[in-house]
């Protein structure tokens, strides 16, 4: 099934008619909005979850954590609505002696427009229809246009389905939400010229393939992309010879947590050579148990990706899992020296579980065979107290946008503080998809010089100021009702 190109111009139509309405409602009235998609969904999930393990085998108990992560990123983002500091208000006053003389200037962050947002495959919920990049649009006061992930064509619609609903319900503008489907829908939708900015979580070839299309219209757009990722991962020698078994199960349980599907999986592990590491790993791995892949279309580049691997005259096989009812989980090995030569071919993503360990004599090989990383949502260092690991974490931090010092990168919290992002090809730009800072990439700065006060917005008022935290000719201001941030308190 594929949206039309005339009924994609419908859509963006009233996507834009509905915006300035998004834009201008205040933060109790959008906040409310998002919390009643939130309670929507929770109410649907039992139905939700059915359609979703028909379509991709998840597991229920899997994808009912996955409605709350959804929801819960839902509220999150309403409370930011709430608190205000996203809008990043800043204000100058007038000051006729300064030289030059200086206006008064007042500055906020407001939504872009339509914003399409493309479905993954991996994640049904929280990178989909309703997920990360859908909510972070919404709170920054930005209708939705999703375009449907073909792996669950179902879900999408009923989700899209209850959240229009939900939306309607709740008094928010039509237009405010809506999903295409078709590939071919998906190239119009980045083309549209009424979408002002797009975010998509999937491969490095479909998302440049988007990327070059925003970036080529004669107007471009902003895309924000996350794409590929080895999520490279550092073992010392010391690490090795202190915990070396129970880092070997870890890692076996983290990169064939579903399947090896998750974006964070430890692609690649530079370990220690003569350490026995790797043996450590193996042994823990002839247990493991695989499973399905969520489409055929990456059921089919599993061994593909795995044979390229292979391929190269430095890897060998050192074990396999239990197959189960899908892919079997792999340990390659190399070595640094290849790594360094052939980055190209020993460090390209291969999604499913496999993860490639590669063994490095000491610490000019490791550094040597880190520079070639590309960039990645994570690295992980495990190491001890007393080891030097300034140079390696020097070059973790170049390449990655979050740096782990104990636990596994699957998994992904939820929160204020939280970056899912990095260097291409993990993201086409600097900013997040997870947390609440995800809300920046659909801003945009806008500054009102010398306005009459009746004709300020309702946030750069100075009777709305009072409630929310600003700059103030450069100090800091923060909410009367919340006291300073020393006492610990949130805002309200």
């Amino acid at each position: 099934m594929t949206t039309t190109p005339d009924r994609i111009d419908e859509l963006a139509a009233a996507a834009a008619a509905a915006a300035p309405i998004w834009r201008d409602a205040d933060a109790a009235t959008r906040a409310g909005w998002l919390r009643a998609l939130a309670d929507a969904l929770d109410a649907a999930a039992d139905e939700l979850v059915e359609i979703a393990d028909r379509e991709t085998r998840l597991g229920k108990t899997r994808l009912r954590g996955e409605v709350g992560r959804t929801t819960g990123q839902l509220r999150l983002f309403a409370d930011v609505v709430t608190e205000g500091s996203f809008r990043e208000i800043t204000i100058d006053d007038a000051d006729p002696a300064a030289a030059p003389p200086r206006p008064e200037l007042r500055r906020l962050l407001v939504g872009l427009g339509p914003v399409a947002v493309f479905s993954a495959s991996n994640f049904p919920f929280a990178f989909s229809v309703c997920g990360g990049d859908t909510a972070s649009a919404l709170a920054a006061g930005n209708p939705v246009i999703v375009k449907a992930h073909s792996g669950h064509p179902e879900l999408s619609r009923r989700t899209a389905e209850i959240a229009v609903e939900a939306l309607r319900g709740a008094g928010a503008p039509e237009g405010s939400f809506a999903l295409v489907e078709g590939r071919e829908a998906g190239n119009a939708l980045v083309q549209q010229p009424l979408v002002r900015a797009a975010g998509f979580t999937g491969s490095v070839s479909g998302g440049r393939a988007l990327f070059d299309l925003a970036s080529g219209r004669p107007d471009p757009i902003p895309f924000y992309g996350e794409l590929g990722s080895v999520n490279p991962v550092v073992v010392t020698p010391a690490a090795a010879a202190a915990r070396g078994d129970e880092l070997a199960r870890g890692l076996v349980a983290s990169f064939t947590l579903g399947a090896g599907q998750f974006c964070t999986k430890p692609g690649v592990v530079f370990v220690p050579g003569g350490s026995g590491f790797v043996d450590a790993v193996a042994a823990a791995a002839v247990g493991a148990t695989g499973g399905p892949l969520l489409t055929d279309r990456i059921t089919d580049a599993f061994p593909a990706g795995i044979s390229a691997l292979e391929a190269d005259a430095s890897v060998r096989v050192v074990a396999e899992g239990v197959a189960g009812d899908g892919a079997r989980p792999v340990v390659l090995v190399s070595d640094a020296a290849a790594v360094t030569a052939r980055p190209e071919v020993l460090l390209e993503e291969c999604f499913g579980p496999v993860t490639l360990l590669v063994e490095y004599a000491g610490e000019a090989d490791l550094l040597a065979a880190l520079a070639a990383v590309p960039g990645s949502l994570t690295a992980t260092l495990h190491s001890e107290p007393g080891d030097d690991v300034t140079a390696t974490l020097a070059l973790l931090q170049e390449r990655a946008g979050r740096v782990l010092f104990a636990g596994w990168p699957t998994g992904v919290a939820v929160t204020w503080s939280q970056h899912h992002g990095g260097p291409w090809p993990a993201t086409t730009s600097l900013h997040t998809s997870v947390g609440a800072t995800a809300i920046r990439r659909f801003l945009r700065p806008l500054v009102f010089q010398d306005a009459p006060p009746a004709l300020l917005p309702r946030e750069l008022s100075d009777a709305a100021l009072s409630s929310i935290p600003y700059r103030r000719n450069g100090v800091l201001v923060l909410p009367q009702a919340s006291g300073p941030l020393a006492d610990g308190k949130r805002f309200p």
